[in-house]
C-alpha cells in the first residue's frame, strides 16, 4: 500500500509541476544538416550543421564538426540556404493604432493596447521570412507613442508574441517623427518645421524637470509629483530603457532629429532617411543608426522626392549602422528580402546588406544579443532559402521562430499567405483557392 501511495504522491507532484505557468519541458533536438548556413557574423558555412535545443541554437559549424546529440530529430536541407530570420525594425501589420488629433504630442499611447494579433499581415510577415519586429503607430505626431518590439511566433494576443527582458516588462520604443506627416496644418499642430522642434524641446524639458522632482523626493511618497503617464515614457528615453525610432526624410529634418537627440542625451534610430545620401558622414559622425526602406517604384509623397536607392550605399561608405525596414505595406512584408538585393544593386556590399536585414536591425532594438545571427546561444530564428539571399529568384521556403516552425511553403495554407488569394489579405475563413497550384 505504502509503494502505491507513494507512485501516486509521485504522479501527482508531476502533473502539478507540468501545470505550473512557464514550466520548462525539455523539447528533442533538432539538427539542421547540409544545408549552406550564412552565420552573418561570420563567413558562410558550405555544408553546415545547425543543432537546436529547448528553442536556442546549441551549435553551428562545419559538418564532422558540431556533435548531433543523440535522438536529435535530423532535417536534410541539402541545396538549400539558412540564414536568420530577418528583422523589420518598422511595420505596421497588427492594425495598431497611436495618438489622436488631440494633440501632437502622445507618448503616453501604447501600441499593445489596439494591436491585433489575429490580423493576416503576420502570416504574410512570417511567410517574408521576418520574426522580429518593431511595430509603430503611425507618423501623423511629433511623438505618436510606444511600439512594441514582437516575435512572430504562433498566438492569438500580443502577450504571446511580447518580448520581454529579464523582468518580465515588455520590450518597446518610442515612436516620434517630423516633417510634413506631423506639421499638418491647423492647431494643435505645429504648422511649421521650427515650430515642430520647440514644441519637442518643451516636452523633454518637462521629463527633466519631472525626473528630477522624482530623484529628490526619493522614498517620501508625499514630495513625488504626481504620476504623470506622458512624462514617465519621455523619461524612458532620457533613462536610455526606451529607444526613439524617428520617421524623417528630408536632410534638414534628419540633422533635426539628430540635433534633439544631442541635446538630450539619446540617439535615435532614424528611419525612413530618403535624403541620407545628403547628409550620410553627418549620419555617421553622430554615430546614429539608420533604417532605410528601398523602393522598386519611388514616388507618391512630395516630402521623399529626392529618395535614392543609393542610401545604403552613401551610409555603408560613410561609416554608419545601415538596416531595413518595411513600413508595411509600404513594402509588402513577403518581398521585405529583396530590399537587400536592390541595395545591393545600387552599390551596397553584399555582407552589409545581410547584416543590414539582421544583425543591424537587432542591435537598433537593443536585441543583438538574442537575435540577427546564427551562433550558439542565440533564439534560433531562421529562415530556410531555396537559393541565394540576394536572387529575385529565390524564395522563402519555410520560418523558424525560437526552434518552432512557423511558416513552411509547402503547407497550402501557409502557401496562401506567401502567393496572394483572398484570404492573404483579410481576416476570417482562409480560402484554399490556390491551394493545388504551383508557386510561379
Amino acid at each position: 500500500m505504502r509503494g502505491h501511495g507513494s507512485r501516486r504522491a509521485l504522479l501527482a507532484v508531476a502533473a502539478a509541476l507540468v501545470a505550473l505557468p512557464g514550466w520548462a519541458r525539455a523539447e528533442q533536438a533538432q539538427a539542421f544538416i547540409n544545408a549552406r548556413i550564412l552565420p552573418v557574423s561570420g563567413p558562410a558555412i558550405e555544408r553546415g550543421v545547425l543543432v537546436v535545443e529547448n528553442g536556442r541554437i546549441a551549435a553551428v559549424g562545419e559538418a564532422g564538426r558540431v556533435t548531433v546529440p543523440a535522438g536529435a530529430v535530423t532535417v536534410d536541407l541539402a541545396g538549400k540556404v539558412v540564414m536568420p530570420g530577418l528583422v523589420d525594425t518598422h511595420s505596421h501589420i497588427g492594425g495598431g493604432s497611436g495618438g489622436d488629433r488631440s494633440s501632437p504630442i502622445n507618448p503616453d499611447v501604447r501600441l499593445l493596447d489596439s494591436f491585433d494579433a489575429r490580423d493576416p499581415g503576420l502570416k504574410r510577415a512570417r511567410a517574408g521570412g521576418i520574426t522580429t519586429v518593431n511595430v509603430m503607430p503611425g507618423s501623423g505626431h511629433l511623438l505618436s507613442g510606444q511600439t512594441s518590439y514582437l516575435k512572430l511566433r504562433e498566438g492569438t494576443t500580443i502577450d504571446d508574441l511580447a518580448i520581454t527582458d529579464a523582468s518580465g516588462r515588455m520590450l518597446g520604443g518610442m515612436k516620434m517623427a517630423n516633417g510634413t506627416n506631423s506639421i499638418r496644418s491647423s492647431a494643435p499642430f505645429p504648422g511649421t518645421r521650427s515650430k515642430s522642434a520647440s514644441l519637442v524641446r518643451e516636452q523633454f524639458l518637462k521629463a527633466q524637470d519631472y525626473r528630477e522632482k522624482i530623484r529628490r523626493a526619493g522614498d517620501d511618497a508625499a514630495k513625488r509629483p504626481a504620476r504623470d503617464l506622458a512624462m514617465e515614457g519621455l523619461v524612458e528615453v532620457l533613462e536610455g530603457t526606451r529607444t526613439v525610432h524617428f520617421h524623417t526624410h528630408r536632410h534638414e529634418d534628419i540633422l533635426t532629429a539628430i540635433r534633439l537627440g544631442t541635446e538630450f542625451g539619446f540617439t535615435p534610430v532614424l528611419h525612413h532617411v530618403s535624403e541620407a545620401w545628403k547628409v550620410a558622414r553627418e549620419i555617421a559622425e553622430a554615430k546614429t543608426p539608420a533604417s532605410i526602406i528601398v523602393l522598386d517604384s519611388p514616388g507618391g509623397k512630395i516630402e521623399a522626392l529626392d529618395v535614392s536607392n543609393e542610401n545604403g550605399a552613401a551610409l555603408e561608405k560613410a561609416g554608419a549602422l545601415v538596416g531595413f525596414h518595411t513600413d508595411d505595406y509600404i513594402t509588402d512584408s513577403r518581398l521585405f528580402l529583396r530590399s537587400a538585393g536592390m541595395a545591393v544593386r545600387n552599390g551596397m556590399s553584399p555582407d552589409r546588406a545581410l547584416y543590414g536585414m539582421t544583425m543591424a536591425g537587432a542591435r537598433m532594438l537593443g536585441l543583438e544579443s538574442r537575435i540577427g545571427s546564427i551562433e550558439a546561444g542565440k533564439d534560433a530564428d531562421f529562415i530556410v532559402l531555396s537559393g541565394d539571399p540576394l536572387s529575385v529568384y529565390t524564395k522563402v521556403e519555410q520560418t523558424w521562430v525560437e526552434g518552432k516552425k512557423v511558416f513552411d511553403l509547402a503547407n497550402p495554407e501557409d502557401r496562401l499567405y506567401a502567393v496572394g488569394g483572398d484570404g492573404a489579405s483579410r481576416g476570417g475563413e482562409v480560402y484554399l483557392c490556390e491551394a493545388d497550384t504551383e508557386v510561379q
